[in-house]
């Protein structure tokens, strides 16, 4: 009888256990962003807000650094469905050529003109694209406005990029951009980045205040040139097999929280613009202007490459520009 008893005890403990490990599903967010930076704060803050409002349903389980791979590895793993979020943003661009409107530099005057393209391109035209390559975008955060270091002399004007090894994402037409531009662009991970910086591996790289600082370039870089060449959105993307299987009560708070926290990253970012540019000041780097209207005049032939090669790309290049108020 006593044997009984500890069976049945056994059992309920067996039936609880795997109850609640039923119940609680970890679902995993990997991104490349360094602690502090804009992706760190943007995916923490959607774990808190998404778990709090989940209970016991689900768990969304933050992964940064790169810990679950880079941005290719990170789509790949969306989707085979080992990975539930990830944060891509230049890298989306070699999934589909037409997210490589976000590559055109000085496309995206301020945070305002970007709401109006999300509605009127994005959402519309680019969102399919991604769900064509088996990707549900949830929302667009950001990565912020993109800026150039490096070791060798301060930049005014694109002739000043000749002959610099410069570090890019891994999108082609940010390699494009910079060629025409007359400087030597390497695509590389994320993660690799200071190594080569600190080993000269690379002259240069060019991402926003909070990546910079984050990964701690300012401690391997000499100067910082003030182009702000490109907008870079982010999106808050899951695997679209993965994601039809999660109950539909799951995925509305998921996709509510994740549009709802645009105006939270977009805060934190503007925020941070500023705090940041006095950081890498304070680590002794020069800090200068740059002639826009040389980058301007210098990246039209990065337009035309574009337009030709893409379908539909002009049209929306096009609409996105008159959008600018």
């Amino acid at each position: 009888m006593k044997h009984l008893h500890v069976l049945r005890s056994v059992l309920l403990i067996a039936l609880f256990s795997s109850g609640s490990a039923l119940a609680q599903l970890e679902l995993k967010f990997g991104h490349v962003g360094e602690p502090g930076s804009l992706f760190a704060k943007s995916a923490e803050e959607f774990a808190k807000r998404a778990n709090g409002k989940l209970g016991n349903k689900a768990k969304v389980v933050v992964f940064g650094s790169s810990q679950l791979g880079g941005d290719k590895e990170l789509l790949q793993k969306l989707k085979l469905g080992t990975v539930d979020f990830a944060l891509p943003s230049t890298v989306m661009s070699s999934e589909s050529d037409l997210f490589g409107i976000f590559e055109m530099p000085y496309l995206v005057k301020d945070r305002k003109h970007m709401n109006a393209i999300e509605k009127e391109v994005f959402w519309p035209r680019l969102a399919p694209e991604a769900e064509k390559k088996g990707l549900k975008i949830l929302a667009v955060w950001e990565n912020g406005y993109r800026h150039i270091t490096n070791n060798k002399r301060p930049i005014v004007v694109p002739k000043d990029l000749d002959g610099i090894k410069l570090r890019v994402p891994e999108g082609k037409w940010r390699v494009r951009m910079f060629q025409a531009y007359g400087a030597n662009p390497s695509p590389m991970k994320f993660s690799e980045v200071f190594t080569a910086l600190q080993t000269g591996v690379m002259d240069g790289q060019e991402n926003p205040f909070s990546q910079i600082v984050s990964a701690k370039f300012q401690e391997v870089q000499k100067f910082l040139s003030l182009t702000g060449h490109v907008y870079t959105p982010a999106y808050i993307t899951v695997g679209s097999k993965k994601w039809a299987t999660l109950p539909a009560d799951v995925r509305k708070v998921l996709e509510d929280t994740a549009k709802e926290l645009q105006s939270f990253v977009y805060a934190t970012a503007q925020k941070d613009e500023n705090e940041l540019l006095d950081k890498i000041k304070a680590a002794g780097v020069k800090v200068n202007e740059v002639n826009k209207a040389a980058f301007v005049a210098a990246s039209k032939a990065v337009y035309e490459e574009f337009g030709k090669e893409v379908k539909g790309s002009k049209e929306l290049i096009d609409k996105a520009l008159a959008l600018a108020k």
